[in-house]
């Protein structure tokens, strides 16, 4: 079968200045401070893979713009609400004995994608100390946005995602959709009275060593975060379009959690 020009260059490797041009063609603004959330996959081959993927989104960004991703440590939590899988209560106290203590130089991330280890693994990056929910972040304003994330409210107004909305700052949803768009968090804590939780963690001492502490929380829940999405995207206010091969998202970050406010008042008990 003869191969059409068009199939051919729809199977051309995807590049540092070809993503840029997605980038910008999407709308990614030139010196602003960007969240991204993202999956390698639905992207397809990139000459130089994540590292490529990094060099594309600053290019796009430009020497003033700051790019910021969550390094999240989910597992370094209390193991008695673990679900995929749950473990046996007999391990619980071994776990929250020997979880090595969070540390932001060098604990990975878990399950946020080879695009944000890369970024938190930059020299020259910075990452809150928080040991479930830290951000990384490169650019011009990166410790201002990650610097203080409070331990309790860890998603809240004095987080990086509440830095963010202060920035007027943006969210790119790359290759995922709105239930990895964390900035949607933000709107739970306007809810009054939201449901609380008890949330756990290790942390290392200012001796070097390790403990478990404890702290209260809200109870985020993303369960709903996909519906909402669809909504704010009926709004027009999401800008849609493909990054390489992936289907992706931009957005107001400001726009996007203040209509999740409204949603939440509107469809949640």
């Amino acid at each position: 079968m003869t191969n059409h020009p068009a199939d051919a260059a729809e199977r051309m490797p995807h590049t540092r200045e070809s993503l840029a041009a997605d980038l910008a063609a999407l709308g990614v603004r030139p010196g602003s401070t960007l969240l991204v959330h993202a999956s390698l996959k639905p992207v397809g081959f990139v000459a130089g893979g994540p590292h490529a993927m990094v060099l594309a989104l600053r290019d796009a960004l430009g020497p003033d713009g700051t790019l910021v991703v969550p390094t999240h440590t989910p597992d370094n939590s209390d193991p008695a609400e673990w679900q995929n899988p749950p473990v046996p209560p007999g391990w619980w106290s071994v776990i929250r004995e020997n979880m090595p203590g969070f540390d932001p130089a060098v604990t990975p991330s878990r399950w946020m994608g080879a695009i944000a280890e890369v970024v938190r693994t930059w020299p020259g990056a910075q990452r809150s100390d928080h040991p479930q929910v830290s951000f990384a972040a490169l650019g011009r304003l990166a410790q201002e946005v990650v610097y203080g994330q409070p331990r309790a409210a860890m998603l809240g107004p004095d987080s990086p995602l509440g830095k963010i909305y202060g920035l007027d700052g943006d969210v790119l949803l790359l290759g995922v959709g709105h239930d990895s768009n964390t900035s949607l968090h933000l709107a739970e804590y306007r809810r009054p009275a939201p449901p609380a939780a008890r949330l756990g963690a290790a942390v290392q001492t200012a001796d070097g060593g390790r403990e478990w502490v404890w702290w209260d929380d809200v109870d985020l829940d993303e369960g709903d975060f996909e519906l909402l999405g669809a909504d704010f995207d009926a709004t027009g206010a999401t800008r849609t379009g493909r990054v390489g091969g992936a289907l992706s998202r931009l957005m107001s970050q400001r726009a996007a959690v203040d209509f999740a406010e409204r949603w939440m008042t509107d469809n949640r008990d």
